[in-house]
């Protein structure tokens, strides 16, 4: 009888390891096992079914064996003893807010001057249209007005187009030094707004030209 009450005794005990080796977790789990927890790494996430007796080990709430613990496990749900990477009070501060930026209209212009009947640019033309680019990369472009002009020699019909071939001329110039294609917009003037007289050599050659307006914002 002593014999088979000992036996009944040892199954009892192994059928409540057993069950203990089964014993579910109520806490989420990434594929590995690891359970996940709060941003300060301090709570567990729990699910629908969970209770004290189903939390993973080491989580707020959590039943733990008297011969696994130092001390008598809280039994209310509270932040488990558990060193974290960082503590509230250790937490870095939260980086300063840059104050807004003011922001400045900018406008730059320059012009380029043509030989009698061409619209190809001369070299100092070139030279007024590259200082003009190294200050456009200073600011937030927003739009390249090219306005092409002529002198008073010849038809108007004619001085129409060779003022808008004038005015694409710069701005492919400008295309080729990196400014947006579609933010550079072109139109001829012809021969109606001249800037000097066209009885002269010398002012024909003033009204030969175009005039280029960059606008944009730089901050502040």
């Amino acid at each position: 009888m002593k014999k088979l009450n000992k036996l009944a005794t040892l199954i009892a005990t192994a059928a409540l390891a057993t069950a203990a080796g089964a014993q579910t977790i109520d806490n989420w789990r990434a594929a590995d096992g690891t359970v996940w927890k709060n941003g300060t790494n301090e709570l567990c996430w729990r699910d629908n079914f969970w209770t004290p007796a189903t939390a993973a080990a080491g989580c707020d709430g959590a039943i733990v064996a008297p011969k696994a613990a130092p001390a008598p496990a809280p039994l209310a749900p509270a932040p488990a003893p558990v060193v974290t990477p960082a503590t509230p009070s250790a937490a870095p501060a939260p980086a300063p807010v840059p104050a807004p930026v003011a922001a400045a209209k900018v406008t730059y212009a320059a012009d380029a001057f043509f030989d009698f009947d061409k619209a190809v640019l001369k070299p100092e033309g070139k030279a007024k249209l590259d200082d003009l680019v190294g200050k456009v990369k200073d600011i937030n472009l927003e739009v390249v007005i090219a306005v092409g002009h002529t002198d008073a020699v010849g038809t108007d019909g004619y001085n129409q187009k060779l003022s808008v071939k004038r005015s694409e001329a710069v701005k492919a110039y400008l295309v080729s030094k990196g400014i947006e294609k579609n933010r550079v917009y072109t139109e001829g003037k012809g021969e109606k707004q001249p800037v000097a007289d066209n009885k002269t050599s010398d002012g024909r050659a003033k009204n030969r030209r175009v005039e280029v307006e960059v606008v944009g914002v730089r901050g502040k």
